[in-house]
């Protein structure tokens, strides 16, 4: 189909898919006003991806049944809209078609749209495009005070266009976003380079972030792995509509595994824009391992439908409540484990700084790497209107996310949480972030100086005056 023939139909398809996310906010607004006065609002869903603890909350949720759909994708614009409960998963399938993608599509499939804006996202693309909340041009939120307003960078709220990202729903909820959408090819190619030191590395991936290129290649692309301190890669990814073989890490090869190799020269591969960008989904990274499932003959046998983070996140429901790794710990005479799920970002130059302390201290591997840098707007360049006072990275600074998701043993007697208080202690003094999608330590002062301080609780006075919605302390702080 020509792209004026899509574009025809992208516009029918736009007025029914209005017409059913109109039912779907009118179910979602009933749900709210059926919620007694005084009592705590939530999301009435059944998955989620936070590791974090949850406040137990039997009573009724709000009803987002109706806003799990692609609402309109405009191929001409490069826009599309985008109901708050949507996976990124339906969003990509709606848009691939296009030959356009989110500019940002983070890792797992079960992550919404709504979902990365209010708790932030981030991918390979984000050294030349940010992160999800800044290809959003405009979007509907249902606040704590049940209201549904449109905010956008410029309009009368502003303040909460800005203030919502990292916000995690404690000032409420995506009902719709309009975001950008960039052209993208029908394949990838990849460079996996591999360092033997880190300092190489973290000065080989701040030159290709400004430079955008890599030994004369273009770079679309940017992450990597590291295995050991002497084991580390960074995979270049370039996009390109030749045709030719391709590779498949959804059936018996494990996509972290083909980036290993001992040769100076990179080691090339290729995959579809559509496998290239789910590429982690399959192992969950490389965490599907704690289940068994990349030995071969467990592989060999284990339903393809289930290689997803998806089900995955099923198992550690199963584990979370009936305590099944503890117990089979138990069984070898051993302590019980502490979760060691993060996502944190520090200035790239303590990439190598920060890395090197984890691997002598926190014994998991392997970490993801991940550059990123705000997207430059002119318009405001040198002001902080278009700030994200949440989640405050310096604009025209490069950081690197730094990924790790696995468990380490208790040591008897220990706080709790050693090694998350460790790592959020080293994070602030490398002047990093953390994300808060799972377990966090830091005491009321110090998370209100990382975390918007004053601003959000302005913020939260203005759009949930009556604490419908818990605060975001509350809702991202370990609690007993």
């Amino acid at each position: 189909m020509s792209l004026l023939g899509k574009a025809g139909f992208a516009s029918a398809e736009r007025e029914s898919g209005f017409a059913a996310h109109r039912a779907g906010v009118d179910r979602l607004l009933a749900s709210y006003r059926a919620i007694p006065a005084g009592a705590s609002v939530r999301l009435a869903k059944k998955t989620s991806n936070l590791f974090r603890a949850r406040a137990k909350n039997t009573g009724p949720g709000l009803d987002v049944s109706g806003l799990t759909r692609v609402i309109s994708v405009d191929p001409v614009a490069k826009t599309a809209d985008v109901a708050g409960m949507t996976t990124y998963e339906d969003l990509v399938a709606a848009t691939l078609p296009y030959g356009l993608a989110p500019t940002v599509v983070p890792q797992l499939k079960t992550i919404t749209l709504g979902g990365a804006v209010t708790g932030l996202g981030i991918e390979s693309t984000s050294f030349r495009t940010g992160l999800p909340h800044e290809a959003v041009l405009e979007m509907d939120v249902l606040t704590g005070a049940g209201e549904i307003i449109t905010a956008t960078p410029d309009g009368e709220y502003s303040d909460l266009f800005r203030g919502f990202p990292n916000s995690y729903g404690t000032l409420g909820y995506t009902v719709r976003l309009k975001i950008e959408l960039e052209t993208v090819q029908p394949y990838v190619a990849l460079r996996h380079v591999r360092f033997h030191d880190l300092r190489e590395l973290e000065a080989t991936l701040a030159k290709i972030v400004d430079e955008k290129s890599y030994d004369g290649e273009r770079v679309d692309y940017l992450d990597g792995v590291v295995f050991t301190a002497e084991e580390s890669y960074l995979t270049l990814g370039r996009q390109t509509d030749e045709p030719g073989p391709v590779s498949d890490y959804t059936g018996m090869d494990i996509f972290y595994r083909s980036i290993q190799h001992d040769s100076r020269a990179p080691k090339r591969d290729r995959l579809t824009i559509h496998d290239y960008l789910w590429r982690w989904d399959t192992d969950w990274f490389w965490c599907s391992r704690a289940f068994g499932a990349q030995n071969p003959t467990v592989r060999r046998f284990w339903p393809k439908r289930y290689r997803r983070s998806s089900f995955y996140w099923k198992l550690i429901a199963l584990d979370h409540k009936y305590h099944v790794g503890d117990k089979l710990e138990a069984r070898k005479g051993n302590p019980p484990r502490e979760r060691v799920v993060q996502d944190i970002e520090v200035p790239v130059e303590r990439t190598a700084d920060f890395v090197e302390w984890f691997l002598r201290e926190i014994p998991i591997e392997p970490i993801w790497l991940c550059p990123l840098r705000l997207r430059y707007d002119a318009a405001t360049a040198g002001s902080t209107e278009r700030a994200w006072p949440l989640y405050p990275l310096e604009p025209d600074r490069t950081y690197v996310n730094v990924g790790f998701w696995s468990a380490v043993p208790t040591t008897p007697g220990a706080q709790e949480g050693a090694a998350n208080r460790a790592i959020e202690k080293t994070v602030t003094d490398f002047d990093g972030h953390k994300s808060l999608y799972s377990d966090a330590y830091y005491d009321k002062d110090e998370f209100a100086a990382l975390y918007g301080g004053s601003i959000y609780t302005e913020l939260k006075k203005r759009y949930d005056p009556d604490q419908r919605l818990l605060d975001l302390y509350s809702k991202a702080v370990q609690r007993k």
